[in-house]
């Protein structure tokens, strides 16, 4: 193996899964092209020794792009190199960026993410509904869902199915919205290719917006487009938000749901899921079901999803009954 810098940035990024282990490297992994896993692969499975010091040299490498990341994205590149170069002196902080802006691209509409919610509905609101979704696909999802909200309701919908809907669009259609809100906001801005809207993003949103207006969004989408409604409404809660229920509503959902399904379903869970569902049960349940579990032995995956999916269609059918509280963004979802 290559010593140093002399790794190239595959080597690098199979050194560092091969540290992380095989879990985190599996997460990684769903979020990459077949032909980047493949790619992948074939260096992790060409690595046959890694010394300490590579290992400690590629984990702070990838550290620091990450913390350089996150200062872009809080205030841009000019912010990160400020705040990098408190932290680590000029030379350090340029080398780090000159990595980082080598495949880096500033997401569009950059500027109006340090804007009011309010600021962006007063200049967007009347635009068409294919416009105002492709602006608040590319904001923070507490910017759109603000901002979903406060449309009027007959619009709400249409531009939720358009963000849903969304693939990517051109570079020259986003820079000619991008240059209307730059002379309304006077900021600065980048033109990238970056994809945005698609189903996780409406869901993001919706996720953020008081329950009344996911409910009208959410009605209107069932007549116009039942699939996509349904789609969209069973990725609105994963079983991993579990641990953001009160803990009355946890006691009521393992009660009515089957414990051969919470079983499955905690095989693969965080130790954070397992712990909010072992709270909730009483000590005698709880030994119970951990040794049951300890007995289980391997099984699917798919098993385990199909259980965590009836799992979240029970939690579902509650909070619609009104028996559990999913919080969400608006002041009517507030527990007392």
């Amino acid at each position: 193996m290559a010593k140093g810098t002399q790794l190239t940035g595959r080597q690098k990024a199979a050194i560092l899964l091969i540290t992380l282990g095989p879990e985190v490297s599996a997460q990684v992994f769903k979020h990459l092209r077949d032909d980047e896993i493949e790619q992948l692969t074939l260096e992790i499975a060409n690595v046959r020794k890694v010394d300490g010091g590579e290992k400690e040299m590629i984990l702070s490498e990838f550290h620091q792009i990450c913390v350089a990341q996150e200062y872009i994205t809080q205030g841009g590149i000019t912010y990160a190199k400020e705040i990098l170069e408190k932290a680590l002196g000029s030379q350090r902080a340029l080398d780090i960026l000159n990595r980082l802006t080598a495949t880096l691209q500033v997401r569009p509409f950059d500027f109006a993410r340090k804007a009011e919610p309010s600021q962006i509905l007063n200049f967007i609101q009347n635009e068409n509904s294919q416009t105002i979704a492709l602006v608040l696909s590319y904001l923070q999802p507490d910017q759109s869902s603000a901002v979903l909200s406060s449309l009027p309701q007959e619009k709400q919908a249409e531009v939720a199915r358009r963000i849903a809907l969304m693939d990517s669009t051109s570079p020259e259609i986003i820079s000619q919205v991008e240059r209307v809100l730059e002379q309304k906001l006077s900021a600065t801005v980048t033109q990238d290719y970056t994809n945005a809207g698609g189903i996780e993003a409406i869901v993001q949103i919706l996720n953020g917006v008081d329950r009344g207006t996911e409910r009208t969004i959410l009605d209107s989408l069932e007549i116009q487009d039942p699939e996509l409604a349904e789609e969209i409404k069973k990725r609105m809660f994963v079983f991993e938000d579990i641990v953001n229920l009160d803990n009355r509503s946890i006691q009521r959902i393992v009660r009515d749901i089957e414990t051969a399904d919470l079983q499955l379903a905690l095989k693969v869970a965080s130790e954070e899921v397992r712990e909010s569902i072992f709270r909730n049960m009483s000590k005698r349940m709880a030994e119970t079901f951990k040794e049951e579990m300890e007995y289980m032995g391997p099984v699917r995956l798919r098993d385990v999803e199909e259980a965590q999916t009836r799992i979240v269609a029970t939690i579902r059918k509650l909070e619609e009954a009104g028996e559990i509280i999913i919080a969400r963004g608006g002041g009517d979802d507030i527990i007392v």
